[in-house]
C-alpha cells in the first residue's frame, strides 16, 4: 500500500512539475513590460513609443511555417484600417529569423512591424515561450520545420499563441492565450477592447 501511494505521489509531483515549467501568460489588469526590437524594415519599435500614439495589439506567432499564424496575420492586415481607426498600432513577434519574416509578409502581405524576439525576451517577458520536447521537435522534422534551421539561436523554442491589447496607460486590458494553436483572438474580439 504504501509503495502504491509513493508511486501515485511521484507521478503526481511530475505533473506538477510540469505544469509549472508551461507559460501561462501575463493576465489582464497588468502592466504590459516594455520591449524594443528591429521590425522587418530594420527600424527599432519599442512598446513605450507605439503606446504614445494609442492603443496597442501585440501579437506572438510561431513562424511563416503555421498556417493558422498565417491566417491570423492576415486577418489583421486585412483589418489594419479598423485597428487604425481607433487609433491602434499593431506589432507582430516571432522567435524566426529574418528572411523567415520575409516569408511570413510574402505569404500574409503584413504591412505592421514584425519584430524577430533574439534571445526571446519579448516572449519570456509575456511568459508565453516554451521550449518543445524531443519528440515534438521530431514530429515537426517529421513535417518537414527544422526550428533550429527558422529559428536561428532561439532554437527549439516556440510562443504560445497569443494577442495582448495594451491600453495608452501600459496596462493589458484584453489577452488571448490558448495552448490550442488552432484557437485564435477574431478581430472583433480585439477590435471591442480597444
Amino acid at each position: 500500500m504504501k509503495l502504491l501511494f509513493v508511486s501515485i505521489l511521484s507521478v503526481l509531483s511530475s505533473f506538477i512539475a510540469v505544469a509549472q515549467n508551461q507559460p501561462h501568460g501575463i493576465a489582464e489588469n497588468q502592466k504590459a513590460p516594455d520591449f524594443t526590437a528591429k521590425d522587418q524594415n530594420g527600424k527599432m519599435i519599442s512598446l513605450k513609443a507605439a503606446l504614445k500614439k494609442g492603443p496597442v495589439v501585440v501579437v506572438f506567432y510561431r513562424g511563416q511555417w503555421c498556417p493558422y499564424c498565417n491566417r491570423e496575420l492576415k486577418m489583421l492586415e486585412d483589418s489594419l484600417s479598423f485597428f487604425q481607426a481607433k487609433g491602434a498600432t499593431v506589432i507582430a513577434v516571432t522567435p524566426e529569423i529574418q528572411k523567415n519574416i520575409e516569408k511570413t509578409i510574402e505569404k500574409t502581405k503584413a504591412t505592421y512591424s514584425i519584430l524577430y524576439d533574439d534571445g526571446l525576451s519579448i516572449m519570456k517577458s509575456y511568459d508565453v515561450a516554451f521550449t518543445l520536447d524531443s519528440s515534438m521537435i521530431g514530429k515537426f522534422k517529421g513535417y518537414g520545420i527544422d526550428l533550429n534551421e527558422s529559428n536561428g539561436a532561439n532554437g527549439n523554442n516556440l510562443p504560445v499563441p497569443a494577442v495582448y491589447v495594451i491600453n495608452k496607460e501600459g496596462m493589458i486590458v484584453y489577452r488571448h492565450f490558448d495552448p490550442d494553436y488552432t484557437k485564435r483572438a477574431t478581430v472583433k474580439e480585439i477590435l471591442s477592447h480597444l
